[in-house]
């Protein structure tokens, strides 16, 4: 079973390894075609923000943001492979962090062929939020092992 359960990690880690190995590789002086294809949406989504809650988001680099999520992904990755809990908390905060932002269907109309693409890649991205939740709702829901050692029964000696 704990074989089983490795794999299961493995590969459902392997969606954000590869996009780390990706970014990392594209990477560059300006943080590559990430920080090219994010800044556009990050501008978007600043803006709703200063809209709609009158909060200004500061100026960040987007090759800092490329970055970030590259750390996220990797020592997510890395924990969650081996079973930690905060490996999983880790890729939960970069999933919720960078679904609303990347797949932005809610700018587009429905007729509009970016609306399709844009959201079944938002519900994908919300299965693998669904995933780390589970996740970390059976972490906490095992029981703790005791490191005691049970006492040997006493005998008598004659």
């Amino acid at each position: 079973m704990a074989f089983l359960s490795f794999t299961g990690r493995l590969l459902f880690v392997s969606v954000f390894v590869l996009s780390a190995y990706q970014e990392f590789s594209e990477f560059g002086l300006d943080g590559g075609s990430a920080a090219k294809a994010l800044s556009p949406k990050f501008n978007v989504f600043s803006k709703h923000v200063a809209t709609h809650t009158g909060f200004q988001v500061p100026h960040v680099e987007m090759k800092h943001l490329v970055l970030g999520a590259l750390v996220m992904k990797g020592l997510g990755s890395l924990l969650f492979v081996f079973g930690s809990s905060l490996g999983a908390y880790i890729l939960l905060l970069h999933q919720a962090i960078t679904t609303p932002i990347l797949f932005d269907f809610y700018n587009y109309d429905v007729d509009k062929k970016e609306f399709a693409q844009l959201f079944v890649k938002f519900t994908q991205s919300l299965a693998l939020l669904g995933g780390l939740l589970f996740f970390i709702g059976m972490k906490n829901s095992m029981p703790r092992r005791s490191t005691k050692k049970k006492a040997a029964p006493k005998t008598k000696t004659v």
